[in-house]
Formats: C-alpha cells, structure tokens, sequence
C-alpha cells in the first residue's frame, strides 16, 4: 500500500483525481521534441494566429460546469520573441477568466522568467513543469529544444521553489532511457522536495507512440514500469503524491499500479490533448475498477489539501470556493459526472 494513501469511512484507500478542462493558449512552439505530435510548428507571419480567445475559452468552460481545474497548457514561445509579452498576457487573461467562472487555474506552459511566474503564481493554484528525464536518450529527443535542456528544467523547479509555488513535475518514462538515469532523476527531485518542500506531486507518465501506432502497454512494459514505480515510492519524500494518467495504462491493469505506489490519477478532461489516441476512462469507469480492487475515487482541486496553506489568502479564498463548488457538484444528482 502507498505510504501517503488514506482510507475513507468504508476502509477504502483513497486515490485522488481532479476535475479539469483543458485550455491550449497555443500550440505554436519554438521546440521541436522528436516524439511530440501536440506541437505545431509558428507561422512566422503570425506567431499568435491560433491564440484561444476569451469567447473560445468561456464555451469550453461551459461545456464542463463541473470542471474545478482549468489546465492551461500551452505550447512555447522564445523568452525573446516580440511575441513573448502577448503570448504571457493571454495565460493571465485566461487564468483570470478560470477566476470569474468559479474555477482554479493551473499553467503549464513551459520554462517561465521569475517575474511571469510569480504573476501567475497570484492566480495559479498550482502550475507545472515536467523535468522529463536526464541522460543520453532526453538529450537526443531535445536537440532542437532549448527550453528542455536539463538545467533550465532544474532552474524552474528551483524558482518555483523559491517563489513557493504548489508545483507538478514529472518523468516520461520508456523512451530509451536507462533505468540508472531514471534513479538519478528521482534522486534529484527529492533533493528539490527535501530542500523547498513545493513538489506536490510527481507524474510517472509512460510514453506511447500517437496516431495510428497507437499501442496500450503490454505486460513486458508494466512489469518495468512498476518497478519504477516503486522505486519512486521509497526514493521520494512520503508527502509527495506519485500520479499516473489512467488513458496510458490498461484500465484493468490500473489496480496494480495503485500497489506499486501510484495515488493520483492527475486532471481528467474528456480527452487528452496531448495523446489524443488514448481515450480518457469516465469517472464511473475509474471508480469501478478502484472500487472491485479496495479503493475510493475521490475528486479533489489542482492543488493538494496540504499545499492550500502555501497560496496567497486571495487564492486561498478561491479554492476554498471552488472546493465548495466541487462538493456540491459531487452530491449533484444523476447528472453528475461522479459515480
């Protein structure tokens, strides 16, 4: 059983998930990762073409009225381009827009100075930032990506750190990679926790090839995947939730992966945006398979219970809104999305 699980009143163990809708700012980005099939490559005569625009945004809030989360995920623009300011100032309009509608945003948009992250910081409940990885199978992948080098991954954790920031990071695992660099990265992440204390969670996310590759894991690959699972489990702090998607990983298999040490099942929309060939699970799904295996899925905001403490009064204020709003929509009825 995972060190920080909980069990709930019936004696289920709890894994937590939050309710989310996904916000894409962009999808124009200056990197060119070898695996990534969300990016496209900047119109050079437009670099903002795409831009999400607050009308585009409001109806995909209301699409998902019981969404606690807004992931604003965005694709990158060069900290020098001339576009780089308007860029930064639709992730504020759109973080102050999740505000107005009754939401709490989360920004993951890639490497950000200290004075863009602190302003989001004031109307983030979390943000995020994947470290990815270190070693010779990341550097190959991040040739053409400036913003993925290993010491500017490690400067943003750093940063949030200091600005006290509630912060997910990450690994993606089964690119290559030896199993000695994915210990060495969880090493430096428990470093980063032991020192600053911001990492609320970590994300194990199996990499899956996209589009007409697509593939689930097979056995041979779980076996791998939750050893490092467990691995994890002892090498990172007890407070730090370890998350898998649920799409990347056989729904009947998932049971597993709670045992090996997993807790959180991240922000679920209705579709990933990113691996748009794994459909999202339904909450009722999740909750049926967890249930058979002696587990409660329980919905909860983009930041953790503990890490609430951390924010700024105003933004603590706005969770504690949008926690309300969160319970009452699991108590809703029939047309609730919670089993």
């Amino acid at each position: 059983m995972n060190a920080i699980s909980a069990a709930d009143g019936r004696g289920l163990r709890s894994v937590t998930w939050s309710p989310s809708v996904t916000l894409v700012p962009t999808r124009f980005c200056f990197n060119v990762c070898a695996y990534c099939s969300f990016r496209r490559p900047p119109n050079p005569s437009d670099p903002l073409a795409d831009a999400l625009s607050d009308a585009q945004a409001l109806a995909a809030l209301k699409n998902r009225p019981r969404a606690a989360e807004v992931l604003l995920l965005s694709g990158e623009v060069a900290p020098s381009s001339p576009q780089r300011r308007a860029w930064f100032g639709r992730l504020l309009a759109l973080s102050r827009l999740a505000w107005t509608e009754g939401r709490l945003p989360h920004t993951n948009a890639g490497p950000l100075s200290i004075a863009e992250m602190a302003s989001l910081g004031r109307l983030n409940g979390s943000m995020g930032l994947m470290l990815e990885g270190l070693g010779p199978a990341y550097d190959a992948l991040h040739r053409q990506s400036p913003s993925k080098r290993l010491a500017v991954r490690l400067g943003q954790l750093e940063q949030a750190g200091r600005l006290g920031i509630p912060f997910t990071t990450g690994l993606l695992l089964g690119v290559g990679e030896a199993e000695g660099d994915r210990l060495a990265a969880l090493e430096l992440l428990a470093q980063l926790q032991r020192r600053w204390g911001h990492l609320q969670e970590v994300i194990l996310q199996p990499f899956r090839p996209d589009a007409a590759a697509a593939l689930l894991l097979d056995a041979t690959e779980q076996a791998d995947l939750l050893c490092t699972i467990a691995a994890a489990r002892k090498i990172l702090p007890p407070e730090v939730h370890l998350q898998l998607p649920p799409n990347l990983w056989p729904l009947q298999d998932l049971p597993a992966a709670l045992e090996a040490g997993i807790d959180d099942l991240g922000g679920i929309d209705s579709k990933d945006v990113i691996n748009r060939a794994y459909p999202q699970p339904t909450p009722s799904q999740l909750a049926k398979i967890l249930a058979q295996a002696g587990y409660n899925l329980t919905p909860r905001l983009c930041v953790h219970r503990a890490w609430l403490r951390c924010l700024p009064l105003a933004l603590q204020s706005q969770a504690l809104r949008v926690q309300s709003r969160l319970l009452a929509s699991k108590s809703s009825g029939p047309k609730s999305p919670w089993p």
